[in-house]
C-alpha cells in the first residue's frame, strides 16, 4: 500500500538559536509545559528504544514520571523484556512527539536504576489497583489466557486485603541520564528547525543546528 498524504501546513513558531536555553533540560521543561498546558493527551508518553547486547532493537511507549537535572525517570518491572535489554546494554533513546505543537524531542543517554526509596515514594502514589497489578503481572512473560492474569490479580487482592501493598523487589524506576537532546520544530516546505545539544566532558552543552 502506497501512502500519499496532502501537504501539511506548519503554523507554529519557528525555532531560532537565539531563543534556545543554554541548558537543554530547561529547554525541555519549557516545551513540556507547553504540551501539558495545551492538554495534549498523554503528553508525558514517550517512546523508549532499547537494544540487546547483539544490537537487536525494541521500542515501546512508557510514561515519564519525573525529570530534573539528573535525567528522565520511568518505572517498570525489573524482569521485563525492556529491563533485560537495559541490563545487557544501558544505552537507550527516548522520543516525545507532540503533534499539535509540531514538536519532537529525541533524548539519547544511559540508564541507571533509581534508589529503592525513590521507587517506593512513587509506588505509594499509584492507585490501589495499579499497585496490585505490579504484583500480579510477570511482565513480558508468556501466559496461557487472560483468565490466568485475572486469577493472579484476585490472588493479590486476597493476599493484601488487610494492609498496604508493599513495593515488589522486582519493580522500580530507571533514570535516563542524557548525553544528547535534539529539539525539532516543524517548518514550512519541510524546512524544519532542528537543534542538537551534546554534553561535553566538562558537563557543558554544545549546541548545533542540524539540516532537516
Amino acid at each position: 500500500m502506497e501512502i500519499t498524504e496532502p501537504e501539511r501546513k506548519f503554523m507554529q513558531k519557528e525555532l531560532r538559536r537565539k531563543n534556545l536555553c543554554k541548558d537543554p533540560l530547561e529547554q525541555f521543561e519549557g516545551w513540556f509545559k507547553d504540551a501539558w498546558n495545551a492538554k495534549i493527551p498523554d503528553a508525558h508518553a514517550m517512546s523508549l528504544a532499547t537494544a540487546s547486547a547483539q544490537g537487536i532493537p525494541t521500542v515501546r511507549t512508557v510514561l515519564l514520571k519525573r525529570f530534573d537535572q539528573k535525567g528522565f525517570v520511568f518505572y517498570t518491572n525489573y524482569e521485563s523484556a525492556k529491563a533485560r535489554q537495559i541490563d545487557e546494554n544501558p544505552h537507550v533513546e527516548l522520543l516525545f512527539f507532540w503533534q499539535s505543537l509540531q514538536r519532537q524531542v529525541r533524548i539519547a543517554g544511559t540508564t541507571e536504576k533509581v534508589p529503592t526509596a525513590e521507587s517506593l515514594k512513587y509506588f505509594l502514589t499509584r492507585p490501589f489497583d495499579s499497585r496490585l497489578g505490579a504484583w500480579a503481572s510477570a511482565q513480558s512473560s508468556v501466559i496461557s489466557t487472560r483468565g490466568f492474569l485475572e486469577m493472579k490479580l484476585d490472588e493479590m487482592k486476597r493476599k493484601f486485603a488487610q494492609g498496604e501493598v508493599p513495593l515488589p523487589s522486582f519493580w522500580g524506576g530507571y533514570r535516563v541520564k542524557p548525553r544528547t537532546l535534539e529539539f525539532w520544530q516543524g517548518g514550512e516546505g519541510r524546512l524544519h528547525d532542528r537543534f542538537l545539544y551534546t554534553r561535553e566532558e566538562d558537563d557543558s552543552w554544545k549546541i548545533e543546528r542540524l539540516a532537516p
